[in-house]
């Protein structure tokens, strides 16, 4: 996607014979070696490829900072006003973004980082999680051989909704290994941002404090207790592939604390989800954290 940087042309100089060079001469022959030396040098290689234009988007693919064998890259995707995308869970309705990295060069993998989402209306009475405005995934790379000229070229699928939804693709490629600039910057800031591990019980004004088995509803729930600042704090729910939880429902409790209850529902039938690790994220404001927990021991039946 990215264009194949031109060679510079510097100036001719008369044509004198072999050995006869005058000053001139030798400037252009600088002029054009350094032009040509600068035109393949890995400062001169595009951060950011074209954007991309889909309908309600735009996709753009950045390069940044190269350490031995590991790369920073980055997908920004800005939504026109009213539009919104998915988080990799997308609540009762949507389609989490995949990427396919099979068409790189010298890439061995490729993990893709989730910022901290939001909850909206799906418009069907539910609820989505996802994004709205601008959002940057941060992209690890790993380099099969960090001598090697690497490239990286993603297959991006992803949905975009207004009042329908669609499916969208964007086929994104840059160079690795150049002057990451700004762009490296604004990678740097996006991963730094993103959602944080703590244990659970922690000590902090953003941390999930307790999580319980209400085995008296129907169908039993968990009910999960988390610090937060932000009155609009809210907690999202991740289970294994093939389990389809709700939303969480939140009520606030005095001195700033809040409650979430998570039916155990959306399980595939027949399974005994105790023990199963959640991945449970808390959004408070600018600050979000990952807190992973077993779900308790379920009475018998």
């Amino acid at each position: 996607m990215t264009s194949t940087p031109q060679r510079a042309l510097g100036a001719r100089p008369a044509v004198r014979p072999a050995f006869v060079l005058s000053s001139r001469g030798v400037l252009a022959r600088a002029l054009l070696a350094g032009a040509m030396l600068a035109a393949f040098s890995p400062a001169s290689w595009a951060a950011s490829a074209p954007p991309v234009k889909v309908p309600g988007a735009d996709v753009v693919l950045m390069a940044g900072a190269v350490s031995g064998t590991t790369a920073d890259a980055g997908i920004e995707l800005k939504l026109a006003p009213g539009w919104k995308t998915y988080w990799r869970y997308p609540g009762d309705s949507g389609v989490p973004p995949t990427l396919d990295w099979s068409g790189s060069e010298n890439v061995a993998r490729v993990e893709m980082e989730w910022p901290a989402p939001k909850r909206f209306a799906d418009g069907g009475g539910g609820f989505s999680i996802g994004y709205k405005g601008a959002v940057l995934f941060p992209l690890k790379v790993e380099l099969k051989d960090k001598d090697k000229p690497a490239r990286l070229s993603l297959a991006f699928d992803f949905a975009v909704c207004e009042a329908l939804c669609m499916p969208a693709r964007a086929d994104l490629s840059i160079a690795l290994g150049g002057d990451a600039g700004a762009e490296g910057a604004r990678i740097s800031a996006a991963r730094a941002a993103l959602p944080v591990e703590r244990p659970l019980g922690v000590a902090e004004p953003t941390s999930v404090q307790k999580v319980e088995l209400d085995a008296s509803a129907t169908p039993p729930r968990l009910v999960i207790e988390v610090k937060a600042q932000n009155p609009k704090a809210d907690l999202f729910a991740e289970g294994p592939d093939r389990w389809a939880l709700p939303l969480p429902q939140k009520t606030m409790l005095p001195d700033g604390a809040a409650r979430f209850e998570l039916p155990l529902d959306g399980i595939p039938a027949g399974t005994d989800p105790s023990g199963t690790p959640l991945t449970l994220t808390l959004v408070d404001g600018p600050k979000a954290i990952v807190t992973t927990v077993p779900v308790p021991k379920l009475p018998p039946r």
